[in-house]
């Protein structure tokens, strides 16, 4: 663990005593529900939508969620899912993909960053590798509130309880997106990349600002 990551784990710690003793933070609802993202979003078209059983909710413990499939020209593919919490206290808070997939038999292969632009502004997010038998996919994934885009899970921590502290605030997304690896790595980054480009118009239409 690096210098920079222990000072940053003992101020999140500190915020987090100080949000406790503070107001009770807002409960922030969406601006629209999640279920009433477009199906279609530019090129991209959903063809099918996931509705997780109740051993699943229970453990996310989203008060939104959406999960569907989107095609593009019946050749790329992207898998989106977007989990809201109105607050994050008490265990309700935002799980990693990297916690979730492997639990599910995903093996993870490479941890990365990529830099997209996207709506005039460039934004880091998480780039991921996971394998299950010969399924391989790509995983881009980051952290959205109050219309901040992180990739880092500790940053995103620690936004959170600054968060709280300043504005009584600690809504919060994950948004997560997942190409299969056919042809390369390069072509399912630039398929993902490309969904990621047309989802951040919707998503500033459904989370709060």
């Amino acid at each position: 663990m690096t210098r920079r990551l222990i000072v940053l784990t003992l101020v999140v710690f500190a915020a987090a005593v100080c949000l406790r003793g503070s107001t009770a933070e807002q409960r922030v609802s969406l601006r629209r529900p999640l279920g009433n993202m477009p199906w279609t979003m530019g090129e991209w078209s959903a063809v099918s939508q996931q509705d997780f059983d109740p051993a699943t909710v229970a453990v996310l413990r989203a008060d939104d969620y959406v999960s569907r499939n989107y095609v593009r020209q019946r050749r790329d593919e992207a898998d989106l899912y977007v989990g809201y919490y109105e607050t994050q206290r008490q265990g309700d808070t935002v799980h990693s993909p990297m916690n979730c997939l492997p639990a599910a038999g995903w093996q993870l292969l490479t941890m990365n960053r990529a830099s997209i632009d996207a709506e005039g502004r460039s934004v880091v997010v998480n780039r991921d590798t996971i394998q299950k038998g010969l399924d391989k996919r790509l995983v881009l994934y980051w952290y959205q509130s109050h219309g901040r885009v992180v990739a880092s899970e500790y940053w995103s921590k620690a936004y959170l309880v600054l968060d709280g502290l300043r504005l009584h605030r600690t809504d919060g997304a994950l948004v997560r997106v997942i190409a299969p690896i056919r042809e390369s790595e390069t072509v399912a980054e630039r398929s993902a990349v490309d969904f990621v480009r047309a989802l951040f118009p919707v998503l500033d239409r459904h989370l709060p600002g």
